[in-house]
């Protein structure tokens, strides 16, 4: 990482040079192949001497970086030796953007096939102590450089802002000296995530590193947060099973940026594959049109290393500000593999971004007295509330809560297609309608003998806190001889009885006041309910 300060500042005088033929130079392919070439030339050059001057910068500086990721399995991760090898980056494309005259950006793509010689010295918790080599690095990626503000004396610019704009390609293998890193189970997988997460984190745009080159106060230039994404973790479903006996125990993490202090985990469901959540996140982004929510769904195995089911992630620049988006993402093994067949199963998001400054901007469905901020705790208006300024300070001013409470009507019309569970080839249904925080449940009729049932039944349900309630509605198989009578509760029912769920939040029918819809029954062959829902609001509103 210090690796680019060194490199920056020694060439700051030529790059200087080039920008202000940049922006004189109309022959831009000309251009572009001269500066490939002169940097090319010119780093091979430098090399032995960037490698003595940055090689212990390197290691003071991203020692730090490392201790931040560091995996729980270690209690200590340092370097005993680095060096970058005798092969230098050779730059392979570049692009210049000119920044309206105030700035210019140039990115360029680099390829690395490096012989450095790198060595961790680990203490594991069990107090084992290994040195680790890293070996066999490739990495290609694109780098940012943005010399602003532009200034009327030499170099031409006040500072240099570097960054990892995107990364192609980074592999490495880790090596114990004198012995096998898969003696330690989980080792090899953790210090790789380690290093990964450090090296993008640290230095993936929109995060950057800013050199200043004259004098002067660039704070403006560094990394600030621009708005905040809400989300609801939903659900899951269909998830693999990665246990022996039993199912597997999920839970998941998600992040926007990699660091532990970032990344927001979820509760353990035990022995479920179709875990319900319903958990609230909120994080905050850097740039909306570049960055992700990463959802990754693990299963815990308790003292060992939890084993990874799945993982999705969703661009911020798809999200439209100030609007739920409600989404089911499909799981792969690895969010860098394009192609994955495998059905990993699904998990279930609600999503809103909330830019900075534009709050007022925002249209509210709750009342017009209140623009609507965040889907889960607060709802301010445009004159109180806990805002954050331009600098990413947080303005602490009263601010008022609203509690969403009011009445939510279900109408249970019908059911289509539903899997055949008796002998005869069809099946008594009925369904139940429960809200998850209450546990206030109501049934319908039972109607005999039919695979497409007409109930068109209503019912009424006082929801005391409706952005975090859900309404799990179940279809049921009446068995005459069964175990189930008015008393007996739900969970007593066999597991033969049981024919498919939809779970919903009210996140839809509170933003829309009513709805009908069809909805797909779950954990099961087939099947479809068709639903409608009404909310009357009686919100409760409180000073905070």
């Amino acid at each position: 990482m210090s690796f680019f300060v060194g490199l920056i500042t020694g060439l700051a005088v030529g790059l200087a040079l080039i920008v202000g033929f940049v922006r004189s130079e109309n022959a831009r392919s000309k251009l572009r192949s001269e500066l490939l070439d002169w940097l090319n030339q010119h780093l091979t050059k430098l090399w032995p001497y960037v490698d003595a001057a940055a090689s212990g910068l390197i290691k003071a500086s991203v020692e730090p970086v490392l201790e931040q990721y560091r995996p729980f399995i270690l209690s200590s991760l340092k370097f005993s030796k680095f060096t970058l090898g005798t092969v230098a980056p050779q730059f392979t494309g570049v692009s210049i953007i000119e920044d309206g005259g105030s700035g210019i950006t140039m990115e360029l793509e680099m390829s690395w096939d490096g012989n450095p010689s790198i060595i961790l010295g680990i203490k594991t918790r069990f107090g084992v102590s290994l040195p680790v080599q890293v070996k066999d690095i490739g990495f290609t990626g694109v780098f940012r450089l943005i010399f602003k503000p532009l200034v009327p004396e030499f170099p031409c610019f006040g500072a240099v802002c570097y960054s990892l704009r995107q990364k192609k390609k980074m592999d490495f293998t880790l090596k114990v000296i004198g012995g096998d890193i898969s003696a330690i189970p989980g080792l090899d997988d953790a210090i790789q995530e380690t290093i990964r997460n450090a090296v993008e984190d640290s230095i993936t745009w929109p995060v950057r590193k800013v050199v200043p080159i004259l004098p002067g106060d660039y704070s403006d230039l560094e990394l600030k947060p621009v708005g905040i994404l809400e989300v609801k973790l939903v659900q899951a479903k269909a998830l693999t099973n990665k246990d022996f006996i039993g199912k597997s125990d999920p839970f998941a993490k998600l992040y926007i940026r990699p660091l532990p202090d970032k990344t927001k985990t979820s509760k353990i469901i035990n022995n479920d594959l179709n875990p319900i959540w319903n958990e609230h996140f909120e994080f905050v982004v850097e740039d909306a049109s570049t960055q992700h929510l990463v959802v990754k769904v693990y299963d815990d195995e308790g003292l060992q290393a939890s084993e990874l089911l799945g993982c999705a992630q969703v661009k911020l620049s798809e999200l439209e500000p100030g609007k739920v988006k409600d989404v089911w993402l499909k799981l792969v093994k690895d969010l860098e593999v394009q192609r994955d067949n495998k059905n990993r199963g699904q998990v279930h998001l609600e999503l809103l971004y909330c830019p900075f400054g534009v709050e007022n901007d925002l249209v509210n469905p709750f009342s017009s007295d209140f623009s609507m901020t965040s889907l889960e705790k607060v709802l301010k208006s445009g004159a109180n509330g806990t805002e954050i300024n331009g600098s990413g300070n947080e303005i602490t001013q009263k601010r008022r809560e609203v509690i969403v409470r009011g009445v939510l009507s279900v109408t249970v019309i019908s059911a289509d297609d539903l899997p055949m569970v008796d002998l005869m080839g069809k099946a008594d249904p009925f369904v139940t309608v429960t809200m998850k925080k209450s546990e206030m449940t109501n049934k319908t009729r039972v109607v005999n003998n039919c695979l497409n049932p007409v109930w068109n039944q209503t019912f009424d349900f006082v929801v005391e806190d409706g952005l975090h309630d859900m309404l799990i509605i179940e279809v049921w198989d009446h068995d005459t001889f069964g175990k189930f009578c008015g008393s007996i509760a739900f969970s007593q029912l066999s597991p033969q009885d049981y024919m498919g769920r939809c779970i919903l939040t009210l996140t839809r029918v509170i933003l829309e006041g009513e709805y009908k819809d069809c909805f797909q029954l779950d954990e099961a062959k087939s099947g479809r309910l068709n639903l409608q829902l009404k909310w009357t609001a009686q919100h409760v509103y409180r000073d905070s």
